[in-house]
């Protein structure tokens, strides 16, 4: 007998590496039975401790998720949110929340997991990451309220945690479950590997209808969704929310501004005191309610208010509390001549506010009147157009942290304005993806041996046509030498993007032409048809985006051409069948089985449209009007008396927010020497027709880039469809603008970090054989003017 072993017990107490079991007899020489002791193993689940569940109030945990959730992870629990955690916590942490610390374990790991799953900063179901799932599958990895680690598939430590993966579709999915819903797109480098990587796979085009509809909200100063269906015969009250968002929008940009942020120092000084020296002081400027004019006769202020033309004629102030008849005839405008100012707009005005004092009827002077006008007249001294907001500072990414992140400091860097991802959830990944994308793009292009230097720097090119006339024939004939252009470059050097925009019809023949101006509209795309047909490779290897014009259907059958309303919908396919055509022809010439490239496409899109590329990153936004004709026959003017020389001295003049904004219009260059106007290339172009040029260029910019909104006026001169009004909005500004004004010249300029281009008139007018057209490194957020003879 082995005398390790105990009698009666052969081989199971047997030490040694074959033992079953290595507890052995507590006497095997004396044959005693074995202890019941077992030690425990080390990799051994432990005993799952039942845990009595408890009722929870929300209030009672809102201190624990406040630190773990706010303080620690920089997130926002919604009260929905809240709620749904504490009945998580009291259901798995039990009676030991709070002196065990296990609902502040539990609650840093759903932060972790809400993270880590791309969703945004406030902490709630909708769009983002499902808190219910993070939840569910949190569960399953607890044992006596805490998270076990090794439980479930998962064995990094976080239990099934790290089973919610994000796809390359954007959808978070529980590799567990096969559970899966919407989502942002992640941040992990092994999701980003089995995306597309090129350049065209990330633009997408968003229809002015396809916006979201979104309004500011004053109380909760944040933007909500609007919750009605858009309809084209909403009731009235949309008519006035509509310009109620627009004064919104612009008052609550403007108190971001630093010149109307009081500090400690001045907080008890007054708001409007002026000084004449010139020491520098930091001033702090109060606004002043129209109502709140009342009594105040003689005094100073300064409003905000909207320009309006009063049911008697006279030129009106207007705000959310009142109307006040406005006197501009002293006025000065700041800049000088370097803005327009014409009834739709939104103004700062400084003045002295005036009070009647006579006494009609009953009614006496400085009462509210009709529609909540009050008696008087206020003397403006100087007006303004409110200060622009960079897009920076908009979306709370003008100060970045050390690791290259988003600061959580201010801003609506959460707001998914175009429906393509916010910049704080999507804004880090896409940067990867774009570099990924560039890195691929010059890898692909030195082994297929083009000609390009190692050291010259990617592009990413949009060429930018406007006002292509196809009814006549010279047009036909330049596009034609564009494409060949650009047809004989190396494949890295050609336009991603074509953009055409309309009219494409001089007059609008689709009005009182019947059936037989609809088919002269479609022979003319038939023509552009054939023109592409022999660029094959351009149609394989750009998308080609055509946005209409006033002249072009459906609008010109009722509006004769003026101006019909905005958004106004895309052509028609009864028209663009032909060129459809080409590109699927062309496209089926090109072997795909080893091309990651997507095909050519054409896409038709609404007027104004949005140019998406890579998510957030790049936001170009194209619209097209006639703006600078309508602005000079709108705009009011102020006389001033001709010996008046000496600057005014009003709270306007020294206002730190103009003189950045006059600052910030800076006319790019072409080769370093010659602003980029009228193209830059034409030596007939005398020098005075090329700075009035820049002025109006200038002046335009400016005013619309202030007002934030591509069509500021009233509603009986450029109509606006009430409830696609956020449609035509520039807040926060696109990182590109295209305004194509047929009756200005080509220009591209950068205000305030947007960069605008007017590209003109495909054909300028003259009998020279001359095209023009604006090439848009995407990349460099630059614009050229080119021009070809032909």
């Amino acid at each position: 007998m082995d005398p390790t072993t105990t009698p009666g017990h052969p081989n199971r107490f047997k030490m040694g590496p074959d033992a079953s079991d290595p507890v052995p007899s507590s006497s095997p020489g004396f044959g005693t039975p074995a202890r019941p002791l077992r030690l425990a193993r080390v990799n051994a689940p432990p005993t799952k401790t039942s845990i009595l569940p408890i009722l929870l109030p929300p209030a009672t945990l809102r201190p624990v998720a406040f630190r773990t959730f706010t303080r620690k992870h920089n997130l926002t629990i919604s009260s929905a949110a809240l709620q749904t955690l504490a009945v998580f916590v009291g259901k798995n942490c039990g009676s030991g929340w709070r002196e065990e610390g296990l609902a502040e374990k539990a609650l840093d790991e759903v932060a972790k997991a809400w993270k880590r799953a791309g969703g945004g900063v406030i902490v709630d179901e909708g769009k983002g990451a499902s808190l219910k799932l993070i939840l569910q599958t949190l569960e399953s990895s607890m044992s006596g309220g805490r998270v076990v680690a090794g439980k479930g598939n998962a064995q990094d430590g976080t239990g099934r945690l790290s089973a919610l993966v994000v796809d390359a579709t954007g959808r978070m999915t529980d590799a567990n479950n096969e559970s899966s819903l919407s989502t942002r797109a992640g941040e992990t480098e092994e999701d980003d590997s089995k995306l597309p990587l090129h350049p065209r796979h990330w633009l997408k085009v968003v229809d002015a209808t396809d916006l979201p509809r979104l309004a500011y909200n004053v109380d909760k100063k944040y933007f909500e969704a609007h919750k009605s269906k858009p309809t084209l015969f909403p009731p009235p009250s949309r008519k006035i929310a509509l310009f109620r968002d627009r004064y919104n929008l612009v008052y609550q940009r403007l108190l971001r501004n630093e010149s109307f942020q009081s500090s400690l120092g001045v907080a008890g000084m007054p708001s409007l005191q002026r000084s004449s020296s010139n020491l520098g002081m930091q001033q702090s400027y109060k606004l002043t309610p129209i109502a709140n004019l009342l009594g105040r006769s003689g005094t100073s202020h300064l409003i905000l208010g909207l320009l309006s033309i009063s049911p008697t004629g006279d030129l009106s102030l207007v705000d959310l509390t009142g109307t006040v008849t406005l006197d501009l005839s002293h006025a000065r405008m700041i800049p000088e001549d370097g803005a327009w100012f014409a009834p739709g707009m939104i103004v700062l005005v400084d003045g002295i506010y005036e009070e009647e004092e006579m006494v009609q009827g009953s009614m006496l002077g400085g009462n509210h009147g009709v529609g909540g006008a009050i008696g008087g007249h206020f003397v403006g001294v100087s007006i303004c157009g409110p200060p622009c907001e960079r897009r920076d500072i908009s979306l709370g990414t003008g100060t970045r942290q050390g690791a290259g992140d988003v600061s959580s400091s201010g801003g609506f860097g959460w707001v998914d304005f175009l429906g393509t991802g916010s910049e704080r959830a999507q804004g880090a990944r896409m940067r990867r993806i774009q570099e990924k994308c560039i890195r691929e793009a010059a890898a692909t292009a030195v082994s297929s041996n083009e000609s390009i230097e190692s050291s010259s720097p990617a592009r990413l090119k949009v060429a930018i046509l406007g006002e292509v006339n196809l009814d006549n024939m010279k047009t036909l004939d330049a596009l034609r030498k564009v494409f060949s252009t650009y047809s004989d470059l190396a494949l890295c050097d050609r336009p991603e993007a074509f953009v055409l925009i309309g009219n494409f019809v001089q007059t609008p023949i689709i009005n009182g032409g019947g059936r037989a101006g609809s088919i002269e509209y479609k022979e003319f795309f038939d023509s552009l048809a054939l023109v592409l047909s022999d660029f094959p490779t351009l149609l394989q290897h750009s998308s080609f985006v055509f946005v209409p014009g006033d002249n072009d259907p459906w609008a010109s059958s009722f509006s004769a051409g003026a101006a019909s309303t905005i958004p106004r919908q895309r052509i028609p396919e009864l028209f663009t069948s032909r060129i459809r055509r080409a590109f699927a022809t062309a496209n089926n010439e090109i072997d795909k089985s080893h091309s990651t490239e997507p095909p050519g496409e054409a896409i038709w899109t609404s007027n104004p449209t949005r140019l998406s590329w890579f998510g957030p990153l790049h936001d170009i936004a194209v619209f097209r009007d006639d703006l600078s004709g309508r602005l000079r026959r709108t705009a009011i003017t102020t006389r001033l008396p001709e010996d008046d020389n000496e600057p005014e001295d009003n709270i306007m003049q020294e206002a730190p927010s103009q003189s950045p904004s006059q600052n910030a219009v800076d006319l790019d260059e072409a080769n370093g020497s010659k602003p980029v106007i009228n193209g830059g290339a034409s030596t007939s172009t005398s020098t005075t027709a090329s700075t009035n040029s820049a002025a109006t260029a200038r002046k335009l910019v400016k005013t619309i880039l202030d007002q934030g909104t591509m069509s500021p006026f009233p509603v009986h001169v450029r109509p606006v469809l009430w409830d696609y009004a956020s449609a035509v909005q520039l807040y926060p500004l696109p990182t590109a603008l295209v305004l194509a004004d047929a009756e200005a010249a080509p220009f591209c300029m950068t205000y305030e970090g947007c960069h605008v281009m007017n590209p003109g008139r495909l054909l300028p007018p003259g009998d020279a054989q001359i095209v023009k057209w604006i090439e848009y490194d995407v990349l460099r957020n630059r614009g050229r003017v080119k021009e070809e003879r032909f």
